[in-house]
């Protein structure tokens, strides 16, 4: 009660100095707050067509994905990743790579040095729609890696990734491997 008794007296005062705003302002400023929030919240839910076309461009996403990482190798991963602060992968509960950065370095100067050849293969995808930029991913997934030498390491696992979409493009935020336990050399 006493702030609106002291509310009232501040608005007396005001009119008696005709300081006061006018009814326009008022409903103005409530207007432009009004858009300002609304332009700011996201939906909390997509509708079925909207959901539909963002689980179609993340499976396409992955499907690209594995292509381009069979036929380019293991440096193709940089296209799928987000340069972005934000970015980590983490694999049997370990970070692996806190930011971008440190993905590039061990990619461009290790991985792609001892892998020649990576045969990377989805299973049983499924696409969660957040938002009509944003997603989430889990896949089986098979993947076979050779290296230079000629040997062919076999993995078997679950693979977890929030997809964003910028500039018309998906990517991977974060990601996590889950290996099954048997990995199996196979020599050529």
């Amino acid at each position: 009660m006493p702030i609106l008794i002291k509310l009232d007296e501040t608005f007396i005062q005001m009119k008696k100095r005709q300081l006061y705003p006018s009814l326009t302002f008022w409903v103005l400023l409530l207007l432009a707050i009004n858009v300002a929030i609304s332009c700011k919240q996201r939906p909390t839910h997509l509708s079925v067509p909207d959901s539909a076309r963002v689980k179609d461009s993340v499976s396409r996403m992955a499907a690209n994905m594995a292509r381009d990482i069979s036929k380019k190798g293991p440096a193709a991963w940089l296209d799928y990743f987000e340069n972005t602060p934000g970015f980590f992968m983490a694999s049997q509960g370990e970070l692996v790579f806190a930011d971008y950065q440190s993905a590039q370095r061990f990619i461009l100067n290790t991985l792609d040095k001892e892998i020649s050849k990576i045969s990377l293969r989805w299973n049983n995808l499924r696409v969660d729609p957040l938002a009509s930029d944003l997603a989430f991913i889990g896949a089986d997934f098979h993947e076979d890696l050779s290296s230079i030498s000629g040997k062919i390491i076999s993995i078997d696992g679950y693979f977890t990734a929030m997809a964003s979409l910028s500039n018309n493009r998906w990517k991977l935020r974060n990601l996590h491997w889950s290996i099954k336990a048997s990995i199996n050399p196979v020599t050529k």
